[in-house]
Parts: C-alpha cells; structure tokens; sequence
C-alpha cells in the first residue's frame, strides 16, 4: 500500500504537539497524509464526513487515528466510545497518543476498545522514535480492516 493511500488522522489541541507530530512525520520519511483536527466534535464531524469534512477526496477516511484524551468540546474517550459504537468505523485502529499517565485513563481507553496507549514523550527524539515505531508498526507489519464502505451520522 502506497504511504500517501494510509491517512493518519491526528486528533490533537495543542498546536505545539501538532507541530511536533507533523515534524516527526517528515523526519521519520513518513508520506502519509496527516490530516489534523483540534477537538472531539471535529473528529466526529470529520469521520462522519459532514460539514467541512464532507469531500473524502479533501478529508480522506484515516486508516488509523492518533487521539489525545483531553480535547475541547467532547474528549478523547467520548471520541473513542463514538467511534466503536460506529458499525462502519469500530474497526479503525485508534492509538491514543497523550501526556496522561493515570492508570484510569489507560484502563478505560483500552475497556472503550483503544488499540494501544502512547504517552507522549517530552523531547522531540523520543517523539521521532516514537513516529517511527508507530510507522513500522502499523504501515508495515500490521494487517489492517478493509476500509469503511460509509460514514454514519454525526452524533
């Protein structure tokens, strides 16, 4: 699968982190496209294709979900809870990426159906690293689902 075929929707508010993140991408050779959006009703606007995010060609459907838990408007676990009860989208890896350590952070994003956990590092080369295991591992070795056929409604 060619790079630029795999989106990976960030879902992050920090403008700092996103910088970061996009940095890291490129560092990292990673050609994805890297579609960001800055709080928990955008990543559902966004993934139920409405609005804005409408045009799939514009807001391609991520093949994977980088998602920070504290987000403006609806959280990252409200996110997480939406998008498993999705019929066409619960089978999009998602892999929270956040600056939360609390044990009952990690326990409900993983009861909700997370697909792994991530603090995020506190210098750049452990975020690098990061990038590119999170490369390796997903776009290289995984196995993914099939792409979802339609988006639901927002909710």
């Amino acid at each position: 699968m060619d790079m630029c075929e795999f989106p990976v929707l960030l879902v992050e508010d920090n403008e700092d982190d996103i910088l970061c993140v996009q940095r890291a991408f490129r560092r990292a050779k990673l050609s994805n496209a890297l579609p960001v959006v800055e709080d928990g009703d955008a990543a559902v606007a966004y993934l139920s294709g409405q609005g804005e995010y409408a045009d799939r060609n514009r807001h391609p459907m991520p093949t994977l979900i980088l998602l920070d838990i504290k987000l403006p408007r609806r959280s990252g676990l409200e996110v997480l809870e939406w998008l498993r009860a999705q019929a066409g989208l619960r089978r999009i890896p998602v892999v929270m990426l956040t600056s939360s350590k609390e044990s009952a952070d990690v326990d409900r994003a993983f009861d909700l159906g997370a697909s792994g956990y991530l603090v995020k590092p506190v210098d750049f080369d452990g975020l690098l690293e990061m990038v590119k295991t999170i490369g390796v591992y997903w776009m290289v070795m995984s196995e993914l689902p099939s792409a979802p056929l339609e988006a639901p409604p927002p909710s």
